[in-house]
């Protein structure tokens, strides 16, 4: 079998990010509210944000962290986690009305050796599911198809949120 590559440059910014250590984008996009469009910043608290994943797995792929720089859960106050676990809520309420996924994945990944593209700033995944969207380009080539711009999506679930009330918190 001939082997065929998928060219994703989109990706190179993550790619050259975690070699050259850029910081932390959470803490960057909290202290810029004016660029919130451009940093694709759905939601903010005086406690948390909500942005959309800049390297989804997933279309609609969130993250929601404290606005304090955190690393670990051990570090949160309750009125953190609490409201970390609204945001979830609020987030699948979102994006059950915008784009209407059959399920969720929701994680978190410690450490860089767990997965955590960014180690020091606690975060959650929120990822919408469909059935049947895991198809051949993930399972052969480690590849994701995302099939909505993230612009498009933002502007999407800003618009749900204010029919809906959210974040209800």
């Amino acid at each position: 079998m001939e082997r065929k590559n998928l060219w994703a440059p989109w990706r190179i910014g993550y790619v050259v990010g975690l070699a050259k250590g850029n910081g932390c984008f959470i803490c960057h996009d909290l202290k810029h509210p004016g660029d919130d469009e451009k940093n694709l910043v759905l939601w903010r608290t005086d406690r948390s944000i909500v942005v959309l994943n800049r390297y989804p797995y997933n279309n609609g792929h969130l993250l929601i962290a404290p606005a304090r720089h955190i690393g670990d859960l051990d570090q949160a106050t309750d009125e953190e986690l609490v409201e970390l676990i609204k945001l979830v809520r609020e987030s699948q309420r979102a994006l059950s009305q915008a784009i209407q996924p059959h399920g969720f994945n929701v994680g978190m990944n410690f450490g860089r050796c767990g997965g955590a593209g960014l180690p020091d700033h606690l975060h959650i995944h929120v990822v919408p599911r469909w059935n049947g969207d895991t198809n051949f380009m993930t399972t052969c080539s480690g590849t994701d198809v995302i099939s909505q711009s993230l612009t498009d999506l933002l502007e999407q679930l800003k618009r749900v949120s204010e029919e809906h009330n959210l974040p209800n918190l």
